[in-house]
This record gives structure tokens, C-alpha cells and sequence, in this order.
């Protein structure tokens, strides 16, 4: 015994922690993650002036001037527009507008402030879309102005601009050589790493704030997109600015920040270099950048949708509806189907299917495994080109208006009311007749039931789901009577799943794929 103790003490006193595993004859060390460590990480600089020094002479201020077109009627534009009678509108007569409704607009003068850093002696210049672009509906920008850090100012030309990346290209015409940095590998950059950000910040001048790489491939809402997120203090004005590692090289755009109030809470966002270059690359060239684009409407794997596929949550994404004559149409993807790998890379809350596709070449074709009816199904895609943003927005999901006739959710009946609260999945429904249809606004030879009544109280009432929706599919099995809707939930509950896949369709939007819970008896 005391030679056993000597042993654990010699062992304790050498820095060496040992845990006893089931079995009293086996000893297994482990080490703590902090043992070793010093309190300060190597290679911390006692200070980032002598960088700073360097860097500071290539990051500019970039302002804009621009014409904003306001009217005078603040209810220009309403049924109220001619309220007062429409003083002064073109074509009035006798104080009338014409329908107008006002006054002729003023033209206003507005301005924006960002920053930006040159990338080559001779004026090319780099910052974010947004800072040279518009600030408002209807404005048109007059002038760009690139000022010095020693305060000389230059009228910039906009070389390019990709609203998709937020990224522009400048170019100044300079009397002499100009000092510019050079881009890193951003892909080197890890968590924990120190970071410079340079910029001009509500306008004041080029100011320099440091910290830490707090996250990577950050997804802040565009699919397309991956940030570096730091704690480097960003605030307004330092969009387009530099972020630069401690070897000096700019290994992301700062570009965006995450605030309640506006100002630095220590979230902020950066185009990391490993995107930024080709776009850059191609915008200096005079190119147009090209993405790549399926044609599909998606959603994530979480919780509920994964319960109701039985499928591992957070893998894949679901296909809710598919673009008609686009490259995932013509290979025979199809709303229900979830897709798992593209190009042989998994489909995964950081590699989101978005991000995967936009980054493949036009024209190629890869192939793209899904999972299709519980069983893997692999077919061959071509990349087409994403359109416009705005062209985006007319295949997504649409709110459509409140069915009258039918009547939304208020006008449930208390017994319908308490019909819906007996069900599994918190809604009572009926046949969905063509008198019902053309009530609904919905092709004639629709097959599914339509949504009687729901259970406020349930998941299908918190989702959002309501009198005059139209249940086509539960499951991937059509439906056609409330049986079997409820054929469907038991089926579901009896396999141990706790939610239900519907394929729901509303007027006004295409049919959308929802899972709901089954309510808790």
C-alpha cells in the first residue's frame, strides 16, 4: 500500500494526472488541454505599432455624393395622395394633381463614408459594394472620392461591382507610385488568431482596432457566403477596410457587423481573402462574376424536418420546390428529395449546398447523391448561372393573401376548435372539393383536404398553419380524406418519429413541405 502511494505521489508531483478506467488493474494518463501553456500565446506582439506604421499609408477613406429623389406629400404614392389636393403637381389643373398625389419631388444631396485599401501602386483600389453603391431606392450616385491618410483626395472611377460578394473595384489616376498591400491565405487563419483592422469609422480617420479570430466560415444569412467573424472593433465607416494578420497581409474585407445599436459589440464580419481574390481578380479585369446555380428552393435539416424523415439532423438540406427547365429540373431532382453530397462533398450546416454549388464552374456537371423515399438516388446536374438577385426573388416563397370566403383562422367554429384538439397533429380537416377549390383560389383538380380548424396550442398552430390551407402530401402519401391525415400521424408515432412531413400549399405561394409535431396526450 505504501509503495502504491509513493507511485501516485511521484506521478502527481510530475505534472502527470492519472485516471483509474473499470478496471482496477489498467492505468490510463490523461492530460488537461491548458497543461503546458504559457499565460500570454507565442509570437503576441509587445506592440502592432512598427505593422501599423507600414500598413496605415495604403488604407483610404471612400466617400460618395448622390442625388435622392424625395416628395414633398408624404402620402405620395397612397390612396391618400391627393389629400390635399396635389399643389403643384406637373399637368394640375385648378390645384388638382392629376393623380399624382402632391407635389413635384425635391432632389436632395446624401452621402456615404466607408473605407478601402489600394492593391497596386498604380490606383487600384478595393472596398465593399454597398459603400459606392446607392443608398436609397431611386438615388443615383454623382461622384466617388478616395481620400489619403495624408488628407489628398482623388475622383475614383467604379472599375466594377458585385452586389453578391458586396465587394467593388476603384481606380484612381496617382501622381507618383502609391504605397498598397498585398492578400494572405485566409484559409491558414485559425481561431485564436490575432488580427489588425484599419479603416475610418464614423468618419474620423483612419483608425486601427485589434483582436482575435472569433469564428470561421460564418454563415450570417446569404447561403453563398462564408465570413471571418472577429472581436477587432468594426463600427459604421470601417465597411471595405482591411483585416489584416500579423504577417501583414489582408486576409479579409470587413464588411459587415452584427448590433442591436449600431456601434461595436464585438461581432463583426469579414470577407475572407480565399473568396475575395477571384472576384477581385475578375472585376479588375473588366469581367462580370459568374456563380453557379441549381434552381432549387431549400431548407435546412433541423430538428422537426429530421424527426419526420428519419434522417440525422443537420446533414443534407430538404428540396421544397425546384426551378421549371434549370439544371436540378433536368436531372430529375424533385420537391421532397434531400440532398446530401454535391461534387462528392457533404451537405452540411457549414457547407451548405448554396455555398457548394455557387463556388462550381458554369457548364460543369457533377454528380449530386439524395435521398429520395427513404432510399439514396444519385444523379448527374449541370451548373447553370445564378441570375440576378431581384430575379431570385420571384421563385421564393410568397406570403399569399387571406382567403375571405373560406375564412382564416378566426373563423373557426369552438367545435371545430375542439374537433382540431382531438387530433394527433392539432388540426381538423375535409375533403377538398372544386367548390372549395375555387373558394381557395387553387387549380380545380387539386387533390389533398383542406384545414377546417387548428389547435392554437399545438406545433401546427405555432408554425403557422391555418383555415383554408390545403394538405396535399403527409409523408410523401397523398391525402385525400381526414383519415388519412390521421393514418399518416399514427403510422409516424408508432415508428417512434414525433413529427409529420406535410406538403402544404396556400394561394398565393407554391406548395411548400412543413413538419409538425405530433401534439403530447
Amino acid at each position: 500500500m505504501r509503495y502504491a502511494y509513493a507511485i501516485t505521489a511521484a506521478l502527481l508531483l510530475g505534472g502527470t494526472t492519472l485516471a483509474l478506467t473499470t478496471s482496477p488493474d489498467i492505468l490510463i494518463a490523461q492530460t488537461a488541454q491548458n497543461e503546458g501553456l504559457s499565460a500570454a500565446p507565442r509570437g503576441a506582439p509587445g506592440s502592432f505599432a512598427d505593422m501599423v506604421q507600414r500598413l496605415q499609408p495604403a488604407v483610404v477613406n471612400i466617400s460618395t455624393r448622390q442625388r435622392v429623389q424625395v416628395p414633398n406629400n408624404p402620402f405620395s404614392g397612397t390612396p391618400f395622395g391627393d389629400l390635399f389636393g396635389g399643389q403643384g403637381a406637373p399637368g394640375g389643373q385648378g390645384g388638382q394633381g392629376g393623380g399624382s398625389g402632391g407635389a413635384a419631388p425635391q432632389t436632395r444631396q446624401a452621402q456615404s463614408l466607408g473605407s478601402g485599401f489600394i492593391i497596386s501602386a498604380d490606383g487600384y483600389i478595393v472596398t465593399n459594394n454597398h459603400v459606392v453603391a446607392p443608398g436609397a431606392r431611386g438615388a443615383t450616385v454623382d461622384s466617388v472620392t478616395v481620400i489619403m491618410p495624408d488628407r489628398t483626395e482623388y475622383d475614383a472611377k467604379v472599375v466594377g461591382t458585385d452586389p453578391s460578394s458586396d465587394l467593388a473595384v476603384l481606380k484612381i489616376t496617382p501622381k507618383a507610385p502609391l504605397p498598397f498591400v498585398k492578400f494572405g491565405d485566409s484559409t491558414k487563419a485559425r481561431v485564436g488568431d490575432w488580427v489588425v483592422a484599419i479603416g475610418n469609422p464614423f468618419g474620423l480617420g483612419s483608425t486601427v482596432t485589434a483582436g482575435i479570430v472569433s469564428a470561421l466560415h460564418r454563415n450570417t444569412g446569404n447561403g453563398a457566403d462564408r465570413f471571418i467573424q472577429t472581436d477587432a472593433s468594426i463600427n459604421q465607416g470601417n465597411s471595405g477596410g482591411p483585416m489584416f494578420d500579423m504577417s501583414g497581409n489582408v486576409i479579409g474585407i470587413n464588411s459587415q457587423i452584427l448590433s442591436p445599436t449600431g456601434g461595436n459589440i464585438g461581432i463583426g464580419f469579414a470577407i475572407p481573402s480565399e473568396q475575395a481574390v477571384s472576384v477581385i481578380n475578375t472585376l479588375k479585369a473588366g469581367g462580370t462574376v459568374k456563380r453557379g446555380y441549381l434552381g432549387i428552393q431549400i431548407s435546412p435539416i433541423g430538428d422537426d424536418m429530421a424527426d419526420s424523415l428519419g434522417l440525422p439532423k443537420n446533414h443534407g438540406e430538404f428540396v421544397q420546390g425546384v426551378e421549371p427547365g434549370k439544371g436540378a429540373d433536368k436531372a430529375g431532382i424533385k420537391p421532397g428529395d434531400v440532398i446530401v453530397k454535391v461534387n462528392n462533398r457533404d451537405v452540411t450546416p457549414d457547407e451548405t449546398l448554396s455555398f457548394i454549388v455557387a463556388g462550381l464552374q458554369v457548364g460543369n456537371k457533377v454528380p449530386i447523391q439524395l435521398i429520395r423515399g427513404g432510399k439514396a438516388v444519385t444523379v448527374t446536374a449541370e451548373i447553370g448561372q445564378r441570375p440576378p438577385e431581384d430575379e431570385l426573388a420571384s421563385f421564393a416563397q410568397k406570403d399569399g393573401d387571406d382567403d375571405d370566403s373560406f375564412g382564416p383562422g378566426q373563423n373557426q367554429s369552438p367545435q371545430q376548435t375542439q374537433q382540431a384538439a382531438q387530433q394527433l397533429l392539432g388540426i381538423s380537416v375535409t375533403e377538398l372539393t372544386p367548390n372549395i377549390a375555387r373558394q381557395l383560389g387553387v387549380a380545380a383538380d387539386t387533390k389533398g383536404v383542406v384545414i377546417t380548424a387548428v389547435d392554437s396550442s399545438t406545433d401546427a398552430g405555432q408554425k403557422g398553419l391555418r383555415r383554408g390551407d390545403v394538405i396535399l402530401q403527409a409523408n410523401g402519401a397523398t391525402t385525400l380524406s381526414e383519415a388519412d391525415l390521421g393514418k399518416a400521424a399514427t403510422a409516424a408515432k408508432t415508428a417512434g418519429r414525433n413529427a409529420v412531413l406535410l406538403q402544404v400549399l396556400r394561394r398565393g405561394s407554391p406548395a411548400t413541405f412543413l413538419p409538425v409535431r405530433l401534439r403530447d396526450k
